[in-house]
């Protein structure tokens, strides 16, 4: 998945050690330093994730949200934040036990690698895990440090630091920081982003302990989705009402965590591991819910403010016999949050502001937790066929405390139970080729957004509200041999009790389960390296993912009850048919590397109702990477892109939906980057 020599990339994610990608019997893609070096200034995943094949991660280019990741469909119908998928970075979730996740903080300048796990082995990671995303920072090996500067357009520049060193006595550390400023292709789109992570290391005889610290903070503003009116008359504008209420978001997030790996001898017992982290999340988002619409005594107002303090621990211990390999493990996750909601104005009439923090509407604590036990197992049956066996049990627990009660009383609490096996078989058919097949059921429980509001306006928990559940299965091939290699994988997920929308009224969304879906298609990955200074890769990817139940949503807000039909046989919202990413690179010592890129994307359903479609495209990037040397073993590396090189105008992303019928997010026009970095011995 990674270009030149990734054929032996050593993966960790779903396996019960560390193994090369080619011999795990599940579908995996690992985007190596080198694409994520080449791919762009390295602020989102979006930039080079579009190479591994069933997944989906559209740029929003908008900072007030996060990005639209999707893999194999789960994750699709997300409006905002991270749904349906589990993320890691360094092992610490960036998935909040309710299954609410984000990846703005993830440090790609700093990470070795990211692992994308699809299909059935991903349930060995809980709740709320149609797919894993996890990123690994680079090892400290040498005392190095780097100094990037990145310029492009739209007023985007970036300046980066890092340095590193071993300290001797088995310590080392890495400090890096960053700081962002863009200023967008349309109004109020404006952002900054500021990053500081640390991280201490220490190597023993038999232990390795690491301490990460991390710290990001990021204003935005937000320009909102276009209707479809709107993004044909001209697809750079902003809604007047980002610009009437000054849509915006703050973040903020600081975090600690701590891993202490033992190794034992050569007994049963191999290896022993504790992971530990706390942080705290801080969002305000002013929105532009109008003056009228929050009249009502339980509305809760235009402007969501919240602290969210998160902390979790995990405890694993490795066993090993002749043919056996064997992984158990508790986890342990909590997060509380102390929300509140504001109206987004103040006063009335002609001196009335809007886009400020007015009247307090809302004030309750949010709590959830997980607790879990796994176990997984590699039995080798013989020479050339290997059994994987795992299972995660747990419980999710959510609870609400309301301490605004003029409105009424919106306390409740929920638990919910799941044991997600999986079962995998991996056969050496040839040296060159591996065959493997996999099944497992799958959890996802309703976020405590989505149990926040009953659909009949009542107050309290919408305790109606049930878990989804899958089914998964996968067969595919990884075969490798001389320059070519290729890995395909054909899967389907059979989902029961999925969740949507039920009503939509004053900003207020309620949810419901809408019955069966099923996600089904193929996935295919090449690349091919005839001689040194070529290569090519192609992903492609079919995904039909529909509902397999009608069932009844809204229509235009306000709605309290649901009176559209939704058709059997409807697209999953967010979803599209097709994708593709294709590169071809060649690259030369004295004129460095350059590659031209290409992405497509099917037609994206915006609605369950399936009433509109953004249209599909298909965009080409060119890029050039060289490093010079320079004395005392540093090295100069120059990057230049140029994305959109058509300069076509397409919805990059969609607001799934959307109660305004602002689906609509417009991709960047033809833009360009120049990126500098000096990095090396100190």
């Amino acid at each position: 998945m990674a270009g030149q020599g990734t054929t032996q990339q050593v993966v960790v994610t779903g396996s019960v050690r560390e193994r090369v990608a080619a011999e795990v019997p599940y579908a995996i893609g690992v985007v190596g330093r080198e694409e994520l070096r080449a791919a762009g200034p390295m602020i989102n995943l979006s930039e080079a994730l579009a190479r591994v094949p069933g997944l989906i991660v559209n740029n929003r280019n908008n900072y007030a949200q996060d990005l639209q990741v999707s893999s194999r469909g789960f994750g699709a119908r997300a409006t905002f934040g991270v749904r349906g998928l589990r993320l890691y970075s360094d092992g610490i979730p960036a998935t909040m036990p309710d299954g609410q996740g984000q990846v703005s903080h993830f440090d790609l300048a700093g990470a070795s690698r990211i692992e994308v796990l699809r299909g059935p082995f991903s349930v060995l990671y809980g709740n709320s895990s149609g797919g894993v995303i996890a990123a690994f920072s680079s090892p400290v090996r040498e005392r190095q440090g780097e100094v990037a500067l990145d310029v492009g357009s739209d007023g985007l520049r970036q300046l980066r630091g890092s340095v590193e060193a071993p300290l001797g006595g088995g310590f080392d550390l890495r400090l890096s920081g960053s700081t962002m400023e863009y200023d967008g292709f349309r109004p109020q789109m404006e952002a900054k982003r500021h990053t500081f992570n640390a991280r201490l290391g220490w190597q023993g005889e038999s232990d390795r302990v690491v301490v990460q610290a991390g710290y990001f903070s990021q204003p935005a503003l937000d320009p909102l989705g276009l209707t479809r009116d709107q993004f044909q008359a001209n697809p750079y504008q902003t809604t007047p009402e980002a610009l009437q209420f000054n849509t915006r978001k703050e973040a903020e997030q600081t975090q600690l965590g701590t891993s202490w790996q033992h190794r034992f001898g050569e007994g049963a017992l191999r290896e022993s591991q504790v992971a530990a982290y706390a942080g705290r999340r801080s969002v305000t988002q002013w929105q532009s819910i109008p003056v009228a619409t929050q009249t009502p005594p339980r509305h809760g107002g235009g402007v969501v403010d919240f602290d969210r303090d998160y902390h979790g621990v995990d405890a694993r211990l490795r066993w090993a016999w002749d043919d056996v390999d064997l992984l158990t493990g508790v986890a342990l996750e909590t997060q509380a949050d102390d929300r509140r909601g504001y109206e987004n104005f103040i006063g009335t009439g002609p001196t009335q502001q809007l886009g400020v923090t007015g009247a307090q509407r809302r004030d309750e604590r949010n709590r959830a937790t997980t607790r879990d036990a796994y176990a997984q197992a590699d039995w080798r049956l013989m020479p050339a066929l290997t059994a994987s066996a795992g299972v995660r049990s747990g419980r999710v627990k959510m609870r609400t405390r309301d301490a605004y009660l003029s409105n009424g009383d919106d306390s409740g609490e929920l638990s919910f139970d799941y044991t997600n096996p999986v079962l995998g078989l991996r056969w050496q058919a040839l040296p060159s080729l591996q065959l493997h097949a996999s099944t497992a059921r799958g959890f996802e429980s309703p976020t405590l957004t989505e149990l926040a509001y009953r659909p009949d306006g009542s107050p309290g928990f919408n305790a109606g509200l049930q878990p989804q559940t899958s089914r998964q299965y996968e067969i595919g091939a990884k075969w490798r041999t001389g320059p070519w290699s290729l890995d395909a994988a054909l899967f389907r997920a059979d989902t029961k009790n999925e969740l949507g929308v039920a009503t939509n009224s004053g900003g207020r969304a309620s949810y419901q389960n809408v019955g069966r879906t099923r996600r089904e298609g193929l996935e295919l990955s090449t690349t091919w390296q005839p001689q040194g200074a070529w290569r090519t890769q192609l992903g492609l990817t079919y995904l039909d993912a529909s509902y397999r139940d009608g069932f009844l949503t809204c229509g235009a807000p306000p709605c309290t009850t649901p009176t559209v039909p939704v058709a059997a046989g409807n697209r999953i919202a967010g979803t599209q048919r097709t994708s593709a990413f294709g590169e071809i690179a060649w690259r030369d010592a004295g004129l460095g590397e350059w590659a031209l890129e290409a992405r497509a994307l099917g037609r994206t359903a915006v609605n369950d109702i399936n009433s509109e479609f953004a249209p599909g495209f298909v965009v080409t990037n060119l890029r050039w990477i060289k490093s010079w040397p320079l004395a005392g073993g540093r090295k100069v590396e120059l990057l230049a892109r140029v994305d959109n090189l058509a300069d076509k105008v397409y919805a990059g992303s969609v607001i799934v939906n959307d109660g305004n019928r602002r689906f609509y997010e417009t991709a960047a026009p033809r833009s360009f980057l120049l990126g500098v970095r000096v990095y090396g011995g100190l």
